[in-house]
């Protein structure tokens, strides 16, 4: 689906926002029209570097769904990436085949190994990317599945200690005309994972385009029968925990709220933070004593996704 079709699904669901927020009808003639309330913001809280056995990180991967490759470098997108240093970096929704990818990233001498898949099909569309500083031990493209792979939406990295996935999940669209499509790769996807998860532990990252629980949006009164909140995606995340993997924000912050990671363009959703959180650090469990910290870095511009970092000891 294309993220056209994911702008005009969210449109509804900010207008929402505009009411949970606070923001009044036009004031009846005589009163006093109501003040819209403050939106309330999260704020990324310092970065925890050890483990709680007290071991240090030592491997920092950030993910990014970027909106456009293209486009986010325009943006200065890579300028964030350098400051912030990751040791790899995931990208979604690139929208770019290699042969149109732009110099500024592919010239990159940070990241000496560079790995690209795109969709067969439409050129401006899916797309997924992984930059390394160190080599991995092998880099395979998909899940196994040509309904699936055809789309350009998984990498699969294998280091020494554990395999890194880096996935752009189909977007169930607009009036939910990919639900069942959708259902098919939950089911596919979460015994890819399991087999990868047989041989070593992993870490899935990426635009898994659901929002667990209410907590991980704004309004979900409002949303859940809209592409990201139906009962049956947010089923299949159940289904992936329950089958070995923890969610390492929700594990590290279980109470935290307004922390997303996805605003629509429409309506100022960004500014009064009627967000998604759409894109995660999934982990097997047995890494989760490597755990040191899981990032939402929403101040980061550039797309109508911020990126996420992950802190952990290899």
């Amino acid at each position: 689906m294309s993220k056209r079709g994911k702008k005009k699904e969210e449109a509804a669901a900010a207008a929402d926002g505009d009411k949970d927020n606070g923001a009044a009808p036009p004031a009846k003639k005589g009163k006093k029209e109501k003040e819209p309330e403050a939106p309330i913001l999260y704020e990324d809280p310092p970065d925890k570097l050890t483990t709680n056995d007290g071991r240090a990180a030592n491997m920092k991967i950030t993910s990014w769904n970027v909106d456009g490759l293209r486009a986010w470098v325009k943006k200065k997108g890579l300028d964030w990436v350098r400051e912030e240093s990751p040791d790899v970096l995931c990208l979604q929704e690139t929208k770019c085949s290699e042969k149109a990818l732009p110099q500024d990233i592919t010239s990159m001498p940070e990241f000496p190994h560079k790995y690209w898949a795109g969709s067969e099909d439409k050129e401006g569309y899916s797309g997924v990317a992984m930059l390394c500083k160190t080599k991995p031990l092998n880099v395979t493209f998909g899940i196994g599945k040509e309904e699936h792979d055809k789309e350009g939406r998984v990498i699969t990295a294998e280091f020494p200690t554990f395999y890194l996935v880096t996935a752009y999940v189909p977007n169930a669209g607009r009036g939910l005309v990919r639900l069942d499509y959708r259902k098919t790769w939950d089911v596919d996807f979460r015994a890819y994972l399991s087999g990868l998860d047989e041989k070593k532990p992993l870490v899935l990252c990426g635009d898994l385009n659901v929002a667990h629980q209410e907590i991980d949006l704004k309004n979900p009164k409002g949303n859940r029968k809209n592409a990201g909140f139906t009962a049956e995606e947010r089923e299949g995340f159940t289904q992936l925990l329950s089958a070995g993997f923890v969610d390492s924000f929700r594990e590290l912050y279980p109470e935290q709220a307004n922390a997303y990671t996805f605003w629509t363009y429409m309506m100022n959703s960004r500014s009064k933070n009627v967000g998604w959180r759409l894109d995660y650090f999934v982990l097997s469990s047995k890494l989760m004593s490597a755990l040191c910290d899981s990032k939402i870095r929403n101040s980061a511009m550039g797309s109508d996704h911020c990126p996420i970092t992950l802190h952990f000891a290899v």
